[in-house]
């Protein structure tokens, strides 16, 4: 219904038709006006006059035209089916007859209500998903996103057709969702446990270190199997077949079978290695799929090669090389210069005793350090070739004095960050026995950070005894002494351990070997091992010679599979980085290569990254219908099954709840908003100049 409304007094209305009939009065009706013409024309071009003022000045007013709308909102029926694999692995044969009826069940309902569908499983979506692929179920999220989408619209009722089984999420029955709408379970699936042995869970971590031993513990499961046997076993499994590791028999002894089973295995290869955990299959076993599991472990080689080169035998080599070996990231192999046959490059880090000397140059060696990069330390004592030394490095430049030697202590200087120092540390340090120094003049560079200085006998000198720095893109350190191995026995006899001194001595290594990622051209993966529902996403990075990030130029990944199957990508630009989605991808290992080119280089970037199976819907394959019809009285439905779909709709209309609901809304328009009328006026005016014009009244 429309009604108008004015925002002044409706005798205004009064004054806008007198001033219509004024104009028109003293246009057309005054003495001697059109004179020459018929009265009946005279009147008609007054009433057209009249009733165009008369408008006009109506509008003028600004009128308002109220409008009532009225909307009839369908109750909404959301029909969310069970996407999971154990739900497709239930229907079985019957899976076309089931959605035939789920079919004329929505055709059912959509003639009185708006039917909405629904697949969950892993995650909730519209549409109805026929391939049952889902790796997981998730009720508690199904019925919760239902809730969210439609808490404020006329929600009917939720038809929820499920097995029951959900293993991911909350408990649906105690989830918090707010659904204030009936919910009618299909219960699908077989609540009868079957004759069933399984590998319910193994526990593992995802990271080991190369060398190390590592556990994984299984947990063993079996139904309806009292007095089976069957045998577990471990493999390693690569591109060329499977290995077995360890196997160990199984005798069930009761129908409520569970037993945790520990291996103990050696991670002898770097890289993500593959495992497959499998139980043998009994007989008369209903699913021999969930007898096997298989994890991915990364095996990360952190071990750092670190070479203790010497210019001769010296207690100071055991030393350093007891200090590191603890750690099981360090491989620390010692060497003499008069036999060292090995290649430098093959090291990360190296310590230089006594070196270069008046014996050993070593020219070639320094020069593949500064090539490659390579981080080292110098412990320069009395066999130093001290003219070698400082052109080796510029930290420190020692003017030796003639043969004789200081005895020298070590006290902290001020204002060292490059690594952190314990509190007991630096107070037993400056006690430690005196080390043997050179006589002679020791002055800091410019790319020195001194940590230690010197004390001679009872005087704090400013001579550098233990520095560090970078030089030319490189780590070194300089110990301008020789004798660290008091220092180590010095501390077990204070404190019946070497725990400070290999604190310092780590330290200074760890510092000193730790290298910056100056590549300029990265990938980054979030982890190595994705779940095969889990899309794998890349980040890339490109630097120009000044390190600024830019993407301009086009970047391409292949990623390739162990059997060789292998997907080419573009990356996509972000920002002023790069990012690719590469989706799902099968279960294996993979190996992916990153090229791009800038600037007339080409740049490259390897890695790898594993996909590991989910199996979580085939370690529960009893449906759970008492869950369902709980989960249907909580939410004031029912339960049914496959064969009473054809009654649903009736069921649903029978209830007083489920009605359409009536919403009026009220719309107001200006009325110049209406551009007919507009038009009604100039036609008006045009029809009175039309007829005046014809008629010779001008």
């Amino acid at each position: 219904m429309d009604n108008i409304s004015f925002q002044y007094p409706a005798w205004y209305l009064l004054l806008c038709l007198a001033c219509g009939a004024l104009y028109a009065a003293l246009l057309y009706l005054r003495p001697g006006a059109l004179k020459d013409q018929p009265a009946r024309l005279r009147l008609g071009l007054a009433v057209l006059r009249f009733l165009a003022v008369s408008l006009i000045a109506v509008l003028l007013l600004e009128p308002l035209l109220r409008r009532i709308a009225t909307e009839v909102q369908k109750p909404v029926i959301v029909l969310a089916r069970d996407a999971s694999e154990s739900v497709g692995n239930a229907l079985g044969d019957e899976k076309s007859s089931f959605l035939e009826r789920w079919e004329r069940l929505a055709e059912g309902l959509s003639e009185d209500f708006e039917v909405k569908p629904y697949s969950f499983g892993e995650g909730v979506r519209p549409g109805l998903d026929t391939a049952f692929s889902d790796k997981e179920t998730d009720i508690a999220e199904a019925l919760a996103g239902i809730y969210s989408l439609y808490s404020g619209q006329n929600l009917g009722a939720v038809v929820l057709a499920s097995d029951g089984i959900y293993n991911k999420g909350s408990n649906p029955l105690y989830a918090v969702s707010g659904l204030n709408a009936p919910l009618y379970s299909v219960a699908l699936g077989d609540t009868t446990p079957q004759r069933d042995l399984l590998v319910k869970r193994v526990f593992h971590n995802r990271i080991v270190y190369l060398g190390d031993r590592f556990s994984i513990q299984v947990d063993v499961l079996a139904e309806n199997a009292n007095g089976a046997r069957s045998t577990l076993r471990v493999y390693q499994v690569s591109e060329g077949g499977q290995r077995l590791l360890k196997e160990e028999a199984v005798v069930v002894n009761s129908n409520r079978f569970f037993e945790t089973r520990e291996f103990i295995l050696d991670a002898p290869a770097a890289g993500v290695q593959r495992y497959r955990v499998e139980l043998a299959r009994i007989e008369g076993e209903s699913n021999p799929v969930n007898n096997r599991q298989e994890i991915f472990i990364d095996v990360l080689d952190a071990r750092q090669k670190i070479l203790v080169l010497a210019n001769a035998p010296h207690p100071d080599v055991t030393a350093f090389k007891q200090a590191l070996v603890g750690n099981k990231n360090y491989e620390v192999t010692t060497a003499y210069a008069n036999d060292f046959s090995e290649r430098i490059e093959a090291f990360d880090f190296v310590v230089l005793h006594n070196l270069p000397s008046a014996r050993f140059d070593l020219g070639p060696i320094f020069q593949s350090l500064q090539e490659k990069s390579i981080p080292h330390l110098f412990v320069a004592g009395s066999q130093v070739n001290f003219s070698r030394f400082n052109e080796r490095q510029g930290l420190v430049s020692i003017n030796n004095r003639g043969g004789s030697v200081n005895q020298v202590q070590g006290y902290w200087a001020d204002g060292f960050g490059l690594f952190k120092i314990s509190d007991e540390l630096r107070s037993a340090l400056p006690g430690f026995s005196p080390l043997t120094a050179v006589f002679g003049e020791f002055t800091p560079g410019a790319a020195g950070a001194p940590l230690l200085l010197q004390r001679i006998g009872k005087i704090d000198t400013d001579y550098p005894l233990l520095a560090m720095g970078e030089e030319n893109g490189v780590k070194k350190g300089v110990l301008c002494a020789e004798g660290v191995w008091k220092w180590r026995l010095f501390d077990y006899l204070q404190h019946q351990n070497h725990d400070l001194f290999d604190e310092l001595i780590g330290k200074m290594v760890q510092y000193l070997s730790v290298k910056d990622d100056k590549r300029r051209f990265r990938v980054n993966l979030p982890e190595n091992i994705f779940d095969e529902n889990e899309p794998v996403a890349f980040d890339a990075e490109l630097y120009n010679r000044s390190f600024e990030l830019i993407n301009e130029p086009e970047a391409a990944l292949t990623v390739e599979e162990e059997g060789g199957k292998s997907y080419d990508f573009t990356f996509n630009r972000s920002g002023s980085t790069y990012r690719l989605n590469a989706g799902v991808l099968p279960v294996g290992n993979y190996n992916f290569l990153a090229t791009t080119s800038f600037g007339g280089e080409r740049f490259e970037y390897q890695g790898r990254f594993s996909i590991q199976p989910v199996q979580l819907e085939s370690f529960e394959t009893t449906a759970d219908h008492g869950a369902l019809a709980l989960l249907s009285e909580k939410y004031g439905g029912e339960l049914l099954y496959p064969d009473g779909i054809a009654g649903l709709p009736e069921k649903i209309r029978s209830r007083e709840t489920v009605k359409p609901v009536i919403y009026e809304t009220a719309l107001t328009h200006p009325a110049l908003n209406f551009k007919w009328l507009f038009g009604l006026i100039l036609l008006l005016l045009g029809a009175e100049w039309a007829i005046r014009r014809y008629k010779g009244a001008y």
